[in-house]
């Protein structure tokens, strides 16, 4: 078997290395991104599927999770947005709590 460099050297392959359809997909391009709308498909019961077999029938162990987290991911504005939409209602709880708080003293 010949080694990459061999192969690319030879005329009639010479062209593979510069074309881009045979480029490999960057790392970040490979993952659809999706909206905070769909985050709850990694988690819900009603996305998890358990398989047993693969589609060749041999005995497998995963779960259609892995494959939905091999394929798609946040975009990272929506998870960035997310977390502030944590933070602010983290800060209006403690509000109302303290709120509740005075009202509670005065009566």
């Amino acid at each position: 078997m010949s080694s990459q460099e061999e192969i690319l050297s030879d005329g009639r392959f010479s062209c593979v290395a510069r074309d881009p359809r045979f480029w490999e997909m960057p790392e970040k391009e490979r993952k659809i991104k999706i909206d905070k709308r769909f985050r709850a498909m990694f988690h819900d019961k009603k996305f998890k599927l358990r398989y047993t077999v693969d589609k060749r029938g041999r005995p497998v162990n995963y779960t259609s999770t892995e494959n939905l987290r091999k394929f798609y991911a946040l975009s990272e504005s929506d998870s960035d947005l997310s977390e502030s939409d944590g933070e602010e209602l983290r800060a209006k709880k403690k509000k109302k709590k303290k709120a509740k708080g005075k009202g509670e003293a005065d009566s």
